[in-house]
């Protein structure tokens, strides 16, 4: 009888020890929440491995308690513990609609058959605040409305943006062709150029350094002397003596040397004599003396100095001559700019038409 007894009270705290390890555990992410918002209760079950849990099961739109409903319900699973226990979760989402302090009863499970309450949760939900005032602010639900799709509004859109695609497509095949059509750079030279009388009198000394003045040449001196006068005079007064015979260039000489009459008479009788002597050595076989080779050389450098002028400009800007095919490049590469520009215009302005017309269809 003793033995028996003491089974029995062995039995008996063997179960209160399963019993005391065995809980139910509820919590709340939020304690507050407007109405029509939800909120998520985690119901926690701790018991041996190998235990058998029931979780309270409800239909949708139950509600848990009156104004509190229980919209569904997850299970997370199993989860193992320390000293061969495990949990199980599951989450119920609630919400309301209904603006009061709600007492949530405590949730039961069942395990191994027998039940586990949770605590107990509170849950407060709160109002929006409506000014009542001034109903008439407030519009209720529109009705579902019906708009049918018309071709002909939006035709013109699409054609439109049709033409900029075209219209792109071309200006994009253009800028290819001005990529490749590499541009003709044209330098423009700017050159510093020596004076008419500056050119003679170089020229005039390097004659003296040659020293042809006393050569026996005669015929190469004075014909470097006469085309050093011809090229100055062409120079100075523009007209062609290279091309003139000594004659004609003294006569076309007394219309520019007649504002000074003497000096223009001196002038025009030490250069007469000048060609007449370079033309008797060049085509006759005339012999000079050296003192007349001297007075030749004076008289063509006095000439010089007595009609130069000092205030011509001495820079020279030099173009440089384009071959046709260049030129027609450069042609090509402008027309090809501007066309590119307009497309490019016609399609911002093409662009800008298309959102306005479909705006106002929008709208």
């Amino acid at each position: 009888m003793k033995k028996r007894l003491l089974s029995v009270i062995w039995l008996i705290a063997c179960a209160l020890n399963v019993s005391a390890q065995v809980t139910v555990e509820a919590q709340i992410d939020s304690v507050e929440m407007f109405i029509g918002q939800q909120v998520h209760v985690t119901v926690t079950a701790t018991m041996k491995e190998g235990m058998k849990v029931e979780f309270p099961v409800f239909t949708p739109t139950q509600q848990l308690t009156p104004g509190v409903e229980v919209l569904n319900s997850t299970e997370l699973g199993t989860h193992g513990k320390d000293d061969g226990f495990v949990a199980r979760s599951v989450v119920y989402t609630l919400t309301s609609f209904d603006d009061t302090l709600y007492y949530l009863p405590p949730f039961v499970v069942k395990i191994d058959g027998k039940p586990y309450e949770s605590k107990s949760l509170a849950l407060k939900v709160l109002g929006v605040e409506v000014d009542t005032a001034h109903v008439n602010q407030f519009f209720g639900p529109k009705g579902v409305q019906d708009n049918p799709f018309q071709w002909s509004e939006w035709s013109l859109a699409f054609w439109l943006s049709v033409l900029m695609l075209v219209l792109l497509a071309v200006g994009y095949y253009l800028y290819l062709r001005l990529r490749d059509n590499k541009p003709i750079i044209a330098t423009i030279r700017i050159v510093k150029k020596l004076l008419p009388h500056q050119k003679a009198m170089k020229e005039i000394e390097s004659i003296k350094a040659e020293k042809l003045v006393t050569s026996e040449n005669q015929k190469e001196y004075y014909t470097k002397l006469t085309d050093t006068l011809r090229r100055y005079i062409e120079e100075r007064y523009g007209f062609n003596a290279m091309e003139m015979t000594s004659s004609e260039i003294i006569d076309r000489l007394e219309s520019a040397l007649s504002n000074d009459a003497n000096a223009a008479e001196t002038m025009k009788s030490e250069l007469r004599q000048l060609f007449a002597t370079a033309d008797l050595v060049k085509f006759a076989k005339y012999s000079t003396l050296i003192n007349e080779n001297d007075a030749n050389l004076v008289s063509a450098i006095d000439f010089i100095n007595q009609t130069k002028l000092e205030n011509m400009p001495v820079e020279e800007t030099v173009k440089p001559q384009l071959s046709q095919e260049e030129v027609r490049s450069q042609k090509t590469r402008t027309a090809l700019k501007w066309t590119i520009t307009l497309i490019a215009l016609l399609s911002a302005a093409i662009l800008v038409y298309i959102v306005y017309a479909i705006y106002q269809l929008l709208i």
